[in-house]
């Protein structure tokens, strides 16, 4: 591929199978992909990552919270419209038609991310620090010296949102919606295994944790060195 393979994508689908079947067809392409279950989810994670490109799919008519990932989105934005919908807001010329080839998705991906100007000068990766651990914002990969440490896609996606907000207490329903889970106290206990699994390889102590804390009452905050 010609552009970085850390390009992250924010994949705007209701539909739950398409939206499995397209992450899985754009991480093996080398691209990093998060998706969102509607365009108001959409926008939440919009607030706490940042993406280089947006896919933002409609089908039928155009929900109000589409019309503004459109807006407030700082990267291009493509559109994959189905149902005769029409996206508001955005070129024509940047609208794909359901149904469409993978292929013919990925040239127009390809296109709007080769347009990205380039910096003048290599930025600095971002890297935090947990203790002999390092986490790669950017690239979001954690290492123990020369060795990788493997994260499963959850605790790679736990660690992009804490990330994000170091040093602010998330809640578990916070993070169960940045998680793109269904609510209830279910998918909260589910966050707490979580955590417990994520603490198991980044804290010297998982009973007592350092990295990422529990504030009663308030949730999880992560506070790297």
């Amino acid at each position: 591929m010609s552009f970085a393979d850390e390009a992250h994508l924010l994949l705007i689908e209701d539909d739950a199978d398409l939206r499995k079947l397209l992450m899985r067809y754009l991480t093996r392409q080398g691209l990093w992909v998060t998706g969102a279950r509607s365009a108001g989810h959409g926008l939440r994670l919009m607030d706490g990552l940042a993406f280089d490109l947006v896919l933002l799919s409609v089908n039928g008519s155009l929900p109000p919270e589409a019309s503004a990932v459109a807006a407030r989105a700082s990267c291009p934005v493509i559109g994959l419209a189905g149902g005769g919908a029409v996206l508001e807001g955005l070129d024509p010329a940047e609208v794909i038609a359901k149904p469409f080839e993978p292929a013919v998705l990925m040239e127009r991906i390809n296109a709007r991310l080769d347009r990205r100007p380039g910096p003048t000068t290599a930025a600095a990766p971002r890297r935090m620090r947990l203790g002999a651990l390092v986490y790669d914002v950017d690239r979001g990969e954690m290492w123990h010296g020369d060795d990788p440490v493997r994260l499963t896609a959850t605790e790679s996606l736990l660690m992009r949102i804490f990330a994000a907000r170091p040093g602010e207490a998330l809640s578990r329903e916070r993070l169960v919606t940045d998680l793109g889970r269904g609510g209830g106290q279910s998918q909260e206990r589910a966050v707490d295994v979580q955590i417990t699994r994520l603490r198991r390889k980044i804290e010297p102590d998982p009973k007592m944790p350092k990295y990422l804390q529990t504030v009663r009452g308030a949730g999880y905050l992560f506070a790297p060195d």
